[in-house]
């Protein structure tokens, strides 16, 4: 493991707290959380492999395992991955690490795809990121990836890992933005716009 994270910020406790709870009700409650597959369901061709980084409570690896996908889950909070485990069931793989240890080689020995169609990194995942880590995650998520392969993203436009420094990092790390949309449902990027959902491949592609 490396350096803290902001995710795992003593003055975040109640931050964790609260996602876990919040994920834990809509479960039980049966809310639609599938958002997010939704939208990265149709980018994918069928039987696609897919990384959820920084899977959370698992919701993105569950419902993309259930629409016929090979989705494999990784975070490093403990708690969390727990809670992923008891929601979710069997059949599904959640493994811990940080993201910046997460290669081809680690994935392998695991018996695990060396490589993915497509790389998640949802729900604020780039904005917990230890600061500083964020360009060796991004050239880790470059070199998992297929030929033709995409990175998603989504986070708000107002933490202290800024758009401007990811787009930055991500074209440091070799990868070009192919879209963004200001929300998961393709609503229109402006200035004004509180979150961004980019998809990303990697130049020259």
């Amino acid at each position: 493991m490396t350096d803290e994270t902001r995710w795992e910020r003593p003055d975040h406790a109640g931050i964790r707290k609260q996602f876990e709870d919040r994920f834990r009700q809509m479960h039980d409650e049966g809310t639609d959380t599938a958002g997010e597959a939704r939208f990265i369901d149709m980018l994918l061709d069928r039987g696609s492999t897919v990384l959820d980084a920084g899977c959370g409570t698992g919701r993105l690896t569950a419902e993309l395992n259930l629409r016929g996908h090979l989705c494999i889950g990784v975070d490093k909070d403990p708690k969390l991955l727990k809670t992923a485990k008891e929601l979710h069931g069997p059949g599904h793989d959640f493994l811990r690490s940080d993201l910046v240890d997460v290669t081809g080689e680690w994935l392998a020995a695991g018996g695990l795809p060396r490589t993915y169609d497509l790389i998640a990194a949802i729900g604020n995942v780039m904005a917990y990121l230890a600061p500083g880590s964020e360009i060796q995650v991004l050239r880790n998520f470059a070199a998992l990836l297929t030929d033709g392969g995409r990175l998603v993203t989504g986070f708000a436009a107002d933490r202290d890992y800024t758009l401007e420094q990811f787009d930055d990092d991500a074209s440091a790390a070799g990868f070009r933005v192919e879209h963004r949309f200001g929300s998961w449902q393709l609503a229109a990027f402006d200035d004004d716009a509180d979150w961004a959902t980019t998809v990303l491949r990697r130049s020259g592609q």
